[in-house]
Order: C-alpha cells, then sequence, then structure tokens
C-alpha cells in the first residue's frame, strides 16, 4: 500500500498529498518538477570541457545540519542502488587514527603538499577544523567517475560555497529538519552531546538552515519529517542520473 507523501519544502505544489493521486502524478512527472532550479537544458549538458577530471556522472552534493537525516539517507541510497554510488576520499592533514588506512578513509598528507595542491587549483572545496586541513580534490572525485559512479560529496556550508565556484556542475540537494525543536531532540536523544556540544551543534544548524534559503544555493531541498517520505522524494529528485548510470552499465 502506497503511503502519502509529504508536500515538498520547496514552492513547487504539484507534490500532492493523497497516495493514489500522487502515484498517478508520478508516473507522468520527471525528477525536474521537484524544485530543482538549474536543471535547463543548457546546465545539464554543462560539464567541465577543460579537465577530465569532471567527466562522468553527474556528482551530488549533501548539505545539512547534524541530525537532519543525512547519514541515514545515505546509506538507504547506497543499500538499495549498491554500484550506482560511490563517495570520494578527501585529504587532510591530521594524523591517521587506529584502524584508519592511506587512501580508504582520507589520503593523508602534509600541510605543504595540500597547501600547494589547493594554490594549483587541484581542490574543488576545503576547509579547516581545530588546525587540521581537510578538502575533496579533483582527481578523489574522478576516481569515481572513472567507475561510471555518481560522487556523493556530503559536504557543509563552506564546502557548498567553494565548489559553487568552481566548473563541477553537481546537483546539489539539502537535508533539513522540519523545525529547530525537532532537531534538538533527535540530537538530544542520541546521548552523546555534552550542553556545550550541544548548543554549538544547534547553533550551527541554525546558520545551516538559514544558508539553505539562500536563493541559487540548492537546487532541491527535502524535509526529513518523515523518513521515508524523504527517502521517496530523494530517489525521485535523482532518478534521471541513476537511470544513466544503469543504462552505461548495461551496455557495458
Amino acid at each position: 500500500m502506497l503511503t502519502c507523501w509529504q508536500p515538498c519544502v520547496c514552492s513547487d505544489s504539484r507534490v500532492a498529498t493523497c497516495a493514489c493521486s500522487e502515484e498517478r502524478e508520478r508516473q507522468k512527472l520527471g525528477p525536474a518538477d521537484y524544485k530543482v532550479e538549474n536543471r535547463t537544458t543548457e546546465h545539464r549538458v554543462m560539464r567541465d570541457a577543460k579537465t577530465k577530471a569532471m567527466a562522468g556522472p553527474r556528482p551530488v552534493v549533501f548539505s545539512g545540519p547534524s541530525g537532519a537525516g543525512k547519514s541515514t539517507l545515505l546509506k538507504k541510497l547506497m543499500k538499495e542502488y549498491d554500484g550506482v554510488f560511490g563517495f570520494s576520499v578527501s585529504h587532510t592533514t591530521r594524523n591517521p587514527r587506529p584502524g584508519e588506512e592511506n587512501g580508504k578513509d582520507y589520503h593523508y598528507v602534509t600541510r605543504e603538499v595540500m597547501q600547494t595542491a589547493i594554490d594549483n587549483g587541484d581542490f574543488i572545496e576545503n576547509a579547516e577544523f581545530s588546525g587540521n586541513m581537510y578538502g575533496t580534490s579533483k582527481a578523489a572525485v574522478q576516481a569515481v567517475q572513472a567507475k561510471n559512479l555518481i560522487c556523493i560529496l556530503d559536504i557543509d556550508m563552506q564546502g557548498v560555497r567553494n565548489i559553487k565556484r568552481t566548473d563541477l556542475n553537481p546537483i546539489y540537494i539539502s537535508i533539513q529538519p522540519p523545525s529547530m525543536a525537532v532537531l534538538e531532540k533527535r540530537l538530544r536523544d542520541r546521548k552523546t552531546e555534552s550542553e556545550e556540544s550541544l548548543r554549538k551543534r544547534l547553533h550551527a544548524a541554525q546558520m545551516e538552515m538559514e544558508f539553505s534559503k539562500e536563493p541559487g544555493m540548492f537546487d532541491v531541498l527535502i524535509m526529513n519529517d518523515n523518513l521515508e517520505n524523504a527517502y521517496e522524494q530523494l530517489k525521485y529528485v535523482l532518478s534521471e542520473e541513476i537511470s544513466m548510470v544503469k543504462k552505461v552499465n548495461m551496455s557495458s
């Protein structure tokens, strides 16, 4: 039995709440019928013609505050579509932790090496936390795309701003909680945060929620007030890219 989809958080009112009518309409609509602001014909074919690093399936940028449910949604997506999505391996200047492997968990490099690569334009985004540098290189994305996989980039708002200045041309998806009150409850229920840590996370979440409203930052906003409904919307938005990857895999 079909469940009712929650109305999409965007201004597009075509997402119905009646299960039966929704399913009929869903057969007619494509991913672009959600609020996908930039998916014009021109944007769809705009690839980085200057470097092979950007060739391949179109990447997907995921962003949203801690507690919004990004990790849960991504796990469901990776499980259902095995062999379709892949994560890029980020670079960092911090030392490996016990059990971590170079090239698998991170590419561990010195600050000098990473800064030189950033200055040379080899990174699509980078940031610094607690005295350590982190970032995603073009080569890391290329490695995923070379396998005909949709590269997933799970990044914060600073990373989103950085990628906006590149020719990567991903789909930008923001996963948001229904309210700050719900988000706070989710974080408290984890029982992993001190009060100070919780306050910092909530402050950061407020900034990310405001950031998601900035015009042109995201192609799609998904409010995760119900996991299954949010997941259906996520699959629907990515259905075109998923189909393209599967088609190539079948023909190869």
